[in-house]
């Protein structure tokens, strides 16, 4: 139903069959089917559907309401314009400093998005940048964000499935440091406005310019909130020799960039202790590999064969050690492939017993030429398998407390928030502008 409001069908008749049918035995959706299923089915085909009439959206120059801090405010959130925290009012005044920092069109389109089938605008970054507190001088991050939003690798039409997974933004080039971005102690937490106003942005993007409503369009079973901004801390990057982020998409050292990935879960790993990468890395593996549970379906299932991208977040300190010891990101990569692994039986049973997404076996699979052949080297069921497909999935960043021994990592969402990342554009005298905030 949510996908046929969507899709401009509002009125399309549908025949529902009651409760979830995977939560029914057989005889109970065949029960459900015939009482109630077959009857919908009889009058979708003899009877008429009403006809809908959709309301005007409001043009993007329309001035919606005028009145009081608190007055907006009320009137934004019964619209379903907020996240029901407070917003900056988008005067047309606040609205233009945005587009100030910018030399794009405010009218540009750049792409159009689901489930609203919305056109993607400057005008309307501009208009989600002021609501969510940022500052204008944030304005070519927001636009790269749109930009890797209505990218069709990244599948922002996924965003209100069942998982409620949130998006991580990673930031990278000298823009960190330029507008204050924490990239320190701290750094997945709220508290300082660049992080935290960005990562507000997003989420308020995917209700207003893509329609991403709850309890309409927004299925998530649990949901969660916003993620603000992880920015890597590129001068321990440099001093290691390892690429960044941005780098590893395939941007220039130096190069302003967001990447965007849909994660479905996070976990602190505490207290790594060692000194060498041979004491320090067994312990990042298993928990890398833990946190991937019903996520390998990326990976093992379906149409999704090989997209999971897990990413692991390294303190500055535990990455120097490994890199000290000579080894590089791509060694650190290698290890995780070899090592960030669970037995066949876990992956099958995931797939064909608790998942819901049978594949009938690995070594089948392998057989078929749709899985490497390092998922049956064997046909032993205690046999240790990846978690991805190549070593180069794994996403490894280096951000965070600088003295601390704590690493992070994140379960990914497959082809269902693909990463992909964008260059951020600056305007033309970016220096001066900024000279003046």
């Amino acid at each position: 139903m949510a996908t046929s409001v969507g899709l401009g069908m509002p009125n399309i008749p549908l025949a529902m069959v009651p409760g979830h049918p995977g939560a029914q035995s057989q005889a109970e959706v065949r029960a459900n089917v015939v009482r109630v299923t077959a009857a919908q089915v009889i009058a979708n085909l003899t009877e008429q559907p009403d006809v809908m009439v959709f309301e005007d959206e409001p043009a993007a120059h329309d001035i919606v309401f005028s009145g009081t801090f608190e007055e907006v405010n009320d009137y934004f959130y019964e619209r379903e314009w907020s996240d029901g925290l407070p917003i900056v009012p988008p005067t047309v005044e606040k609205i233009e400093a945005f587009l100030s920092f910018t030399d794009r069109d405010p009218d540009e389109i750049l792409g159009v998005v689901l489930p609203a089938s919305r056109a993607v605008t400057i005008w309307a970054v501009a208009v989600n940048g002021v609501m969510s507190g940022c500052r204008p001088e944030y304005m070519p991050i927001l636009i790269a964000l749109a930009e890797a939003m209505v990218d069709p690798n990244y599948g922002v039409e996924h965003s209100g499935n069942t998982p409620g997974a949130e998006t991580l933004i990673i930031l990278n080039g000298p823009i960190i440091k330029e507008l204050k971005f924490n990239y320190e102690q701290g750094v997945l937490r709220d508290g300082f406005k660049p992080n935290t106003a960005v990562g507000r942005f997003w989420r308020l993007a995917l209700r207003n310019m893509c329609g991403f409503l709850i309890h309409k369009t927004d299925k998530g079973c649990f949901g969660n909130t916003f993620r603000v901004v992880l920015a890597e801390n590129e001068d321990a990057l440099a001093g290691m020799g390892w690429p960044s982020n941005a780098e590893d998409m395939g941007f220039k050292t130096g190069d302003n960039t967001v990447s965007i990935s849909r994660m479905t879960s996070g976990n602190v790993i505490v207290s790594v202790t060692g000194s060498t990468p041979e004491e320090i890395m067994p312990y990042l593996a298993d928990a890398v590999a833990s946190c991937t549970r019903w996520e390998i379906i990326f990976t093992v299932g379906g149409i999704t064969y090989g997209t999971l991208r897990p990413a692991l977040v390294l303190t500055p300190i535990l990455a120097d050690i490994i890199a000290k010891a000579g080894w590089s990101k791509d060694d650190v990569k290698q290890y995780l492939y070899d090592h960030a692994r669970m037995t066949a039986r876990r992956v099958e049973t995931y797939t064909e017993n608790w998942a819901d997404f049978p594949i009938v076996s690995l070594a089948h699979q392998v057989n078929l030429g749709k899985l490497p052949t390092d998922f049956a080297i064997s046909g032993d069921p205690e046999r240790m398998v990846p978690i991805v497909f190549d070593k180069q999935d794994f996403m490894v960043l280096v951000s965070g407390d600088p003295l601390r021994t704590n690493a992070y990592t994140f379960a990914q969402n497959g082809y269902l928030g693909f990463p992909t990342a964008k260059k951020i554009v600056l305007p033309a005298d970016w220096t001066a502008r900024i000279g003046k905030r």
